[in-house]
């Protein structure tokens, strides 16, 4: 049976979270993708892994490919009995040739759908506060390319009608126009005092909004480069009242999260949540111990122990799933009580349908020692730890000193990420980044390997770094690093609230 299909996808206007769900399982089963430049290449890690990805953009005069040749591009990689989505910005319909190459694809009697995206006419000025349609405005709305096809003797755009026929309209990718959009409007009778805005990067962290009215917005958005949306109409006034987007507490931040890969998406969410445009720099990969030995021995002797201490997320899913391959589930933790250090550890627990006994009041060894100096004499005690291979001695020892038999077990090993970006190095090289985060001792210590200390001392004072609890803050002022944002509560939310504090 022939798989050949090619699916006509739109991404969406630049924000990730914008895409559909159906445009979002076209790329999830894509055998190739090929994209354009204003796609937001997040969107492309849930492609699979062995997913042929090819980037056919075109930035100003800058062409990958041309059209017809992206057209037989597609046609190629679906008559090889592949499934192609082709994901292109915003919505593939709407200025963005999409219809040129659906009748490509019928031409060569590929099979294809379109699957519409959330155009950037609707998007970006609703991300800037502004309605495109209003009741006390306007109840219509126009969309117009702001650069025609340059082969074309003259305009089919009819200035005399949609100048004063249309009550909002809405240019794109008409930057470079700008000037004579104005001017034939303003000719064709539209007040010099109708509000304008020009909107560059719309739904993405990088935003910029300038409002004006037609006599002077050429002069306000002199500065703006594309890719930008042009807005014209009364509902531009209601952007003092409605702008929601660029007045998040982090908007224009840029923060860098250190954590592993799998790790960091929670950190993300919650930054980008709150305006911020998010570089993610995994410093650290979580893999499996060299063996399973003392693992494996610590779980057979769980009928006598006394007390798991579980100290992070890694550590209780590294235990589950090694006590589930050897054959055990959770009735094996029978009369076992449960410390867990956090509550993303005690969280991590109870998703294991399992009660969390103790959870110290301070996320810190030194609050394990304190809590367990109260409620129980640990004399004769046994207690299992299954951790890192470089968590701190300081836990066991002391409560070796309180009388228990503690057995700490390595459950996994933190290790350096295998390679860094570049192009973050860049930016924190250039001053664009703002914040560093870091969420533990390893993070700090293997930011420093992979970027190296010569290139750490050219960025280190231009950048504020934060840091998730004081054994961290301390590991990164060992290492000449000064730490000016510091959790109080030393959990990735108290890390959030503390980088809104200091600098939303």
């Amino acid at each position: 049976m022939n798989r050949s299909i090619v699916y006509l996808v739109g991404a969406g206007p630049g924000d990730p979270g914008l895409i559909t769900i159906k445009g979002m399982a076209c790329i999830k089963k894509a055998d190739v993708i090929i994209y354009d430049h204003l796609v937001n290449t997040s969107l492309l890690k849930e492609a699979k892994n062995e997913a042929d990805i090819i980037y056919v953009g075109k930035q100003g005069n800058k062409h990958t490919m041309e059209q017809e040749d992206i057209n037989r591009l597609i046609v190629n990689k679906a008559k090889e009995d592949k499934i192609v989505t082709r994901l292109k910005g915003g919505d593939p319909f709407v200025f963005g040739r999409g219809g040129e190459e659906a009748v490509f694809l019928k031409e060569n009697n590929i099979p294809f759908e379109i699957v519409p995206g959330i155009t950037a006419a609707i998007a970006t000025p609703a991300y800037a506060g502004i309605p495109v349609t209003h009741r006390s405005c306007t109840s219509t709305f126009g969309l117009i390319t702001g650069h025609e096809d340059p082969t074309k003797d003259q305009s089919e755009i009819d200035w005399g009608k949609i100048s004063t026929g249309i009550g909002t309209l809405t240019f794109y990718m008409g930057v470079k126009n700008l000037p004579n959009i104005v001017e034939q409007l303003i000719k064709h009778g539209r007040s010099k005092d109708t509000p304008v805005a020009v909107i560059r990067c719309g739904t993405t962290p990088a935003q910029q909004t300038v409002t004006g009215i037609l006599s002077n917005i050429v002069e306000k958005a002199k500065k703006i480069k594309p890719p930008a949306i042009t807005i014209v109409g009364e509902v531009v006034k209601l952007r003092d009242q409605l702008n929601w987007y660029e007045t998040k507490p982090l908007f224009g931040k840029t923060i860098i999260v250190t954590r592993s890969r799998d790790q960091a998406s929670e950190f993300s969410e919650k930054l980008i949540g709150l305006g911020a445009n998010v570089l993610e720099f995994p410093t650290i990969s979580i893999t499996n111990p060299d063996n399973f030995d003392s693992l494996d021995k610590g779980i057979k002797r769980l009928e006598s122990t006394d007390w798991i201490i579980f100290t992070s997320v890694n550590g209780v899913d590294s235990f589950f799933h090694r006590l589930f391959n050897l054959g055990g589930d959770i009735r094996d933790l029978k009369g076992v009580k449960i410390c867990a250090i956090g509550p993303a550890t005690a969280e991590r627990i109870k998703e294991f349908h399992i009660r969390v006994d103790c959870q110290p009041p301070k996320y810190v060894a030194e609050s394990v020692v304190e809590v367990f100096k109260k409620i129980e004499n640990l004399r004769g005690k046994r207690i299992l730890m299954p951790r890192a291979d470089i968590a701190r001695s300081y836990l066991p020892e002391e409560l070796q000193k309180l009388g228990a038999d503690v057995m700490e077990v390595v459950a996994y090993k933190t290790v350096v990420a295998s390679n860094g970006d570049a192009a973050i190095l860049e930016s924190l090289k250039d001053g664009v980044v703002d914040i560093v985060t870091f969420t533990s001792s390893s993070t700090v210590r293997n930011f420093v390997k992979i970027v190296g200390e010569d290139n750490l001392a050219t960025f280190k004072e231009k950048v504020k770094f934060a840091s998730i609890g004081p054994i961290t803050t301390k590991t990164a002022e060992e290492m000449d690093i000064e730490v000016s944002i510091k959790a109080d509560e030393y959990t990735i939310p108290g890390l959030t609230k503390a980088i809104v504090e200091r600098v939303g």
